[in-house]
């Protein structure tokens, strides 16, 4: 027997009088989720002065806040939502996970405070849909009673093994799921990889050219998360929702930090975390399409104006497929252009 629900209840709001359930996602940039400690004051203060500068503020409960700290967190993040005014960049939080002792105080007391102006729930360590259908219906009924107006999204973190089994049931688990981001350092540990770096690449992950007499032969490192990018970008992608990165923990190598980003991007993901200030201007920078790319791609779409037969430009054929993906760099112009007046310039829109 079946468990899907029918697509009439699929979209059913889960409460009375909880807010219909999106049937497409809302449009929004997010090139960045930007993290943030709300537990220390300094931070807070500086919150106002944030927001036209990243696409969404993201006010972390669970990992990197001590256990003696956590309500204080909830309560600085609430204080945060309540004394300022996001405009067109995302507020969201990173709950603690279900099993934790403050999960549904978080959720319970951040709703009931803030619900109106809260974007996403971040969801850490999902293992299956039975995740994001408890979550599901929770908020449903936080919605119904505290007269929520639009219904709060759910992303899920990969970064459990068994999460990454059932990465496509967790993408299709309900109308609420945002999107999924790879967490590689939970994930590098339930997986037993042994590798302590949080995303990036390690020096010892590599393939050995061909052997040269007694030349030195050099090991090319490669991408430690490049097939569970791939199956969350596959998983997400169709189920019309978001994939992104995940953390890249060395701000000391932004070299490294803009390479992973770039990998991320170019296989398909829409955006990225950032944990330090230096990371917004790279995420900015990879997570917004390449300016010579966005005109060329302009000029297809003129060029094939319903999108069927084939034209030549500059040499090269161009057809239905290519416009496609043209249309895919375009359209995330127009909404980088959107945010960004320099980027709208260079552009051309």
């Amino acid at each position: 027997m079946s468990q899907t629900k029918t697509p009439q209840g699929f979209y059913k709001p889960l409460a009375i009088g909880a807010p219909e359930p999106y049937r497409q996602l809302p449009v929004s940039l997010e090139r960045m989720i930007h993290f943030i400690p709300p537990h220390i004051e300094k931070i807070r203060s500086k919150i106002g002065d944030m927001i036209p500068k990243v696409d969404v503020i993201l006010g972390n409960l669970e990992d990197a806040i001590p256990a003696d700290e956590k309500e204080n967190a909830r309560a600085g993040f609430i204080e945060i939502g309540e004394n300022n005014e996001f405009g067109n960049t995302g507020l969201w939080t990173r709950v603690n996970c279900l099993n934790s002792p403050w999960f549904l105080d978080d959720v319970t007391e951040i709703v009931s405070k803030i619900g109106n102006k809260l974007d996403v729930i971040m969801l850490p360590k999902v293992e299956g849909p039975w995740d994001i259908h408890y979550l599901d219906q929770l908020l449903a009924q936080l919605e119904a009673r505290h007269e929520i107006k639009k219904p709060i999204l759910i992303h899920a973190i990969l970064e459990t093994a068994e999460g990454v089994n059932n990465v496509e049931d967790i993408a299709s688990a309900s109308p609420r799921m945002h999107g999924m981001s790879l967490g590689p350092a939970d994930l590098a540990a339930s997986r037993g990889m042994k590798t302590t770096r949080v995303g990036g690449g390690h020096p010892f992950y590599g393939v050995l050219e061909d052997a040269d007499g007694d030349k030195e032969r050099t090991l090319y490192q490669q991408d430690l998360w490049h097939y569970t990018i791939a199956k969350m970008v596959d998983a997400c992608m169709g189920n019309s929702i978001k994939p992104f990165y995940g953390p890249f923990g060395d701000f000391s190598d932004s070299d490294a930090c803009r390479a992973q980003f770039r990998n991320a991007f170019l296989q398909g993901c829409l955006g990225t975390w950032s944990l330090h200030p230096s990371q917004i201007t790279l995420a900015k920078e990879v997570f917004s399409p390449n300016v010579d790319e966005v005109l060329f791609a302009k000029r297809i779409l003129e060029a094939m104006p319903d999108g069927t037969g084939a034209v030549m430009l500059d040499g090269k054929m161009q057809d239905d497929a290519t416009w496609k993906q043209a249309k895919v760099i375009v359209d995330l112009a127009k909404i980088v252009a959107t945010k960004d007046p320099e980027m709208a310039k260079a552009y051309e829109m």
